[in-house]
């Protein structure tokens, strides 16, 4: 499909440039229903990406994406299944407590798109908990 989207963009400008609009009709909001819903499910690099939609009133009522990052760096579900982030953390041998980057590298793994900070739990200490944040920024 790569391959050929020059050509079907080239297609799409000729068929524009002469007049023939057809297919921006589609995307003009007074020919969309009234009411409706839909949703597109697609499997990217990362994992699965969906977005949902809903038209009332001939608006978008609500609109909401769950990217692959959102999956993966989930927390518990709610049979107290872990999250494949904590899987892949659980039994991580770290060198340094002080500075845990394989912890980091652990969940860099995965290519979050999201913020590149883990950020560390330890235990407490005299009612306070330490935290330590690592980051490549």
């Amino acid at each position: 499909m790569v391959d050929q989207l020059e050509g079907r963009l080239d297609q799409l400008d000729g068929n524009m440039n002469s007049g023939d609009l057809r297919i921006a009709a589609k995307w003009d909001p007074s020919s969309w229903p009234s009411h409706a819903r839909g949703f597109g499910p697609h499997e990217m690099p990362r994992g699965s990406l969906g977005h949902w939609v809903e038209i009332s009133g001939g608006t978008i009522s609500h609109y909401q994406v769950v990217a692959p990052t959102t999956w993966n760096a989930s927390p518990r579900d709610s049979e107290g299944q872990p999250g494949p982030y904590e899987q892949a953390l659980v039994g991580t041998p770290v060198a340094d407590p002080e500075r845990p980057l394989e912890l980091l590298r652990t969940v860099h793994s995965f290519d979050p798109c999201l913020a590149c900070a883990v950020h560390v739990l330890g235990a407490e200490h005299g009612g306070a908990r330490e935290t330590a944040e690592l980051s490549t920024g």
